[in-house]
């Protein structure tokens, strides 16, 4: 015969305290271990809504990224004339080369400045970059200095404002405008004029990098091979989609610590539980006795007193995952290791993150619960009855 679950729920109920603080502990490991998820989350999204799967990106072999490129224009003019290549209604190739550096800017976490992506970029490059829209002001004219900043970038930056000017290079640039990729990685970097930048930069030929779009996938992968293949070239080429899923390397420290101190934590929080538990069985060892009496078995008494434990630890689960909901959406920067600049990217506390975050605090409770439920059930109807 089994124990009803209200037993259990009237038991957690009437030891409201010790059950409030133990669910709090397990609560607080809950909510790092997914506020980490929905770091990590949060990132991944942000550079796989910047892959389209008919774009490809050209580097300079042995390039980590952009910044490095290498590409030059005669290499580009001999790039650009490629079969596969993708044309715009007027015929001309949808192919961009693109200077990408960093800059530094006062941001609200540093005023001391952190590094942001600056591009490059010929006006082809903002026709292949279909996701890109203007959500705010104009785009920046040619041979002027002008540039239009990603959507994260003026809340994190205040000199980074519509009507500001920014120093670097040469001279002033002034902010022309806003621009909006969706939840693109885009987002945390300024476009500006590719000769304008070219010629600040002192850097004409000694370009970064090359954009193309391809016709279809299968042309994809042969544009691919043949630019690999290509000694002229010198280059590398790979799908934008899947140089944007390399660049996710930057949170993996942070997952990995985030998880270690998960891990740290839940051991304290299960041996919390495990103590709880044992003082229940302690503290109810007449009821243990009764129990008995009235004729649950062992079996019964394991079974109850382990649903408890998973009891308490999904009431600490739901509230860790209650505690990180604030942070859903909330943006914040991450320093890649390929470009060296702030990527800007929301957290997002998903439904996957909040269901491994309670299935944690359900492994958390029924460890620290197992060996209380064991000692519950060994117990003498005689000696249970006999003790306090």
């Amino acid at each position: 015969m089994a124990i009803p679950l209200s037993y259990n729920l009237r038991n957690l109920a009437v030891r409201k305290t010790t059950t409030i603080m133990t669910a709090l502990g397990i609560a607080l490991t809950v909510a790092v271990l997914v506020a980490v998820l929905a770091l990590v989350n949060g990132l991944r999204t942000a550079f796989e809504a910047s892959g389209n799967p008919l774009n490809i990106l050209v580097m300079r072999k042995g390039a980590t990224g952009e910044n490095n490129g290498g590409i030059t224009r005669e290499g580009f003019e001999a790039l650009k004339s490629m079969a596969g290549i993708a044309r715009a209604s007027d015929g001309h190739p949808l192919a961009s080369v693109e200077l990408v550096t960093v800059i530094n800017l006062p941001s609200v976490d540093d005023p001391n400045g952190m590094n942001i992506t600056l591009r490059g970029i010929a006006p082809v490059g903002l026709e292949i970059r279909e996701d890109v829209k203007l959500s705010q002001g104009r785009w920046f004219r040619q041979g002027q200095r002008e540039v239009v900043v990603g959507k994260s970038i003026p809340g994190r930056y205040p000199d980074a404002q519509i009507g500001k000017k920014l120093h670097f290079g040469k001279g002033d640039w002034e902010i022309v405008g806003v621009m909006d990729a969706g939840n693109g990685a885009t987002n945390s970097e300024i476009y500006c004029d590719l000769n304008q930048a070219s010629g600040d930069f002192n850097r004409f030929d000694a370009l970064s990098s090359a954009f193309i779009r391809a016709v279809d996938p299968v042309a994809a992968e042969a544009l691919i091979n043949s630019v690999n293949d290509d000694r002229r070239l010198n280059a590398n080429a790979q799908l934008e989609s899947a140089y944007m899923e390399s660049q996710t390397s930057s949170a993996a420290p942070v997952q990995y610590l985030g998880i270690f101190v998960s891990i740290v934590m839940a051991v304290g929080s299960s041996f919390a539980a495990m103590n709880t538990m044992y003082a229940a069985v302690s503290r109810r060892a007449r009821e243990v006795g009764t129990l008995r009496v009235l004729g649950f078995s062992r079996p019964s008494i394991l079974t109850s007193f382990f649903i408890e434990s998973l009891l308490l630890s999904l009431l600490g689960g739901v509230l860790g995952c209650l505690m990180v909901l604030p942070l859903n959406n909330v943006t914040t920067g991450i320093l890649s290791q390929t470009s060296f600049s702030e990527i800007a990217f929301n957290f997002r506390a998903g439904p996957e993150a909040m269901a491994i975050g309670v299935a944690f605090a359900m492994v958390m409770g029924a460890i620290g619960g197992l060996f209380p439920a064991q000692a519950a059930a060994r117990k003498e109807i005689l000696t249970a009855l006999r003790d306090l």
